[in-house]
């Protein structure tokens, strides 16, 4: 029999091991001097991906887990990686993807299929649901979702492209 206390424990560790990987992203694109390569046009691509599971991630403290909600996180996380192969699409010819980089993108990819997993597994099985119902988490894990990923993934994507602004080509 599992601990609960200890999945929410593994489940947290895990959230924070793939924000970590968003931010060293961040530092290797920097590295990688992006401003001056693939610039606005993949900087605006990391905004809508960290757009597409915020909002994901608000649905999934808003909403009870249902069918519903799960087929609307499922629509985020496949869009998401549509659009990390766009992102790559636009970075590999300009720009040189280490094999640091690509590993850490292993993690971003992998991640959100996880999380997808881990809403169909907590979702009930017992009762029909029309759509979904409006039951908010509690502000504890509203805080443990959104500042670590405002200070790991939102702010370091919003200097990147402050960064790739500045240096744009006039």
């Amino acid at each position: 029999m599992s601990n609960p206390a200890m999945d929410v424990t593994v489940w947290h560790g895990l959230y924070l091991l793939w924000l970590t990987a968003g931010a060293m992203d961040f530092r290797l694109h920097r590295a990688s001097n992006i401003e001056s390569t693939t610039g606005l046009e993949e900087s605006r691509l990391h905004l809508v991906q960290i757009a597409l599971l915020g909002l994901a991630t608000l649905l999934w403290l808003c909403f009870r887990a249902s069918h519903a909600l799960f087929l609307i996180l499922l629509a985020l996380v496949c869009l998401h990686a549509i659009t990390g192969y766009w992102d790559t699409r636009v970075a590999y010819p300009k720009r040189a993807i280490r094999p640091l980089e690509q590993h850490v993108h292993s993690i971003l990819d992998l991640a959100p299929w996880i999380a997808i997993g881990a809403v169909y597994w907590s979702m009930p099985d017992t009762h029909v649901e029309t759509g979904p119902a409006l039951e908010p988490a509690p502000i504890t894990l509203w805080l443990f979702a959104i500042v670590p990923a405002l200070l790991l993934a939102v702010v370091p994507a919003l200097v990147e492209f402050r960064r790739c602004l500045v240096c744009r080509p006039h």
